[in-house]
């Protein structure tokens, strides 16, 4: 039997690092929705089927926003695979299911692409 490999300070430091420019990605596109007139009901919202990154609101329209960090954009759109669809969409019934209020919202599954120096690019319905 073969143990894994202890994660070194190095490690740790990039992971901490991540996880820093994640969450202000998130920020970045938190704010850039709260511009399109979105009113942000949740941020990292964790459910038993996952995780959805942003969950907003505006009028009838429902987003369930997961927000990406690359270099260019074909990078971006390509971070989100079909299973990683697959288990946002199931969060978000989740979500649903325990908040009969916006059961009845149009429902859309967006894309929010952050890539250096741009402003974020929403992508209605982009998954």
């Amino acid at each position: 039997m073969t143990s894994s490999p202890r994660r070194g300070p190095v490690d740790e430091n990039v992971r901490r690092a991540r996880l820093r420019s994640g969450r202000f990605a998130e920020l970045l596109a938190a704010i850039a929705l709260l511009t399109k007139g979105y009113r942000i009901l949740g941020r990292n919202v964790k459910t038993r089927a996952g995780e959805i990154d942003i969950i907003a609101v505006r009028g009838q329209r429902l987003a369930f926003v997961e927000v990406k960090r690359r270099l260019t954009r074909e990078a971006a759109e390509a971070a989100v695979s079909d299973r990683q669809a697959a288990r946002i969409r199931s969060a978000a019934d989740y979500w649903l299911a325990h908040r009969p209020r916006y059961q009845a919202h149009e429902q859309g599954f967006d894309l929010m692409l952050l890539l250096p120096r741009r402003w974020p690019r929403h992508i209605e319905n982009g998954f």
